[in-house]
């Protein structure tokens, strides 16, 4: 009996971290209730505290699981390019840079879904450790994708460049049923993909 409920005990922690994911990339770290996370994992509220000490806790699991998700996808599109850079990156830009991602929130970049939120958290947070961590190996990844010779510039480059990529999804779901939304994307994706890229 004790592991059954063990089991199930297990399956219900999943589940809640599995919603919470999507409901914080969707709605944001403060706009969505521990009631209406319990109910996207089809639970009721009273049992959230025998799965997590606070929301802050939750908050921070769930951005890791969904920063964990991206990397799995990025690591996926780069192993497909077989070393070559130019495919790599644009695997990861074409991708990316499209309405669908811009409307698919609860699935998407949680650099971009969660941005706005952890800019407002205080720095003791830990979902804002999470963030950084989870920016940290989008730099590292796309740094596969750029060539220069010198690791210092290498870096720099990624950097300069995921910022465009980040922000370019960032304003154009800022902007989204505008003909600006779509705009963005096409120039990010030409100035990402086009010859002067690396």
């Amino acid at each position: 009996m004790a592991r059954a409920s063990r089991e199930q005990a297990d399956k219900h922690r999943e589940a809640i971290e599995q919603a919470s994911s999507r409901l914080f990339r969707e709605r944001g770290l403060n706009g969505v209730s521990v009631a209406e996370l319990m109910a996207g994992a089809g639970l009721t509220h009273g049992g959230f505290y025998g799965h997590f000490s606070s929301k802050d806790a939750l908050a921070a699991l769930a951005s890791k699981r969904a920063f964990e998700e991206s990397a799995r996808r990025w690591s996926r599109r780069i192993e497909r390019a077989k070393g070559d850079k130019q495919a790599m990156r644009a695997n990861l830009v074409e991708a990316y840079l499209t309405t669908t991602h811009c409307t698919s929130r609860g699935d998407g970049c949680a650099a971009v879904a969660l941005a706005g939120d952890i800019a407002r958290e205080p720095a003791d947070k830990p979902v804002r450790q999470v963030y950084i961590d989870g920016l940290k190996v989008m730099v590292e990844d796309w740094m596969k994708t750029v060539e220069h010779a010198d690791p210092a510039e290498r870096r720099k480059l990624a950097l300069g460049q995921l910022a465009m990529l980040v922000g370019a999804m960032t304003l154009a779901r800022a902007t989204e049923g505008d003909a600006i939304s779509e705009d963005i994307l096409g120039a990010a994706r030409d100035m990402l993909l086009g010859p002067n890229s690396q």
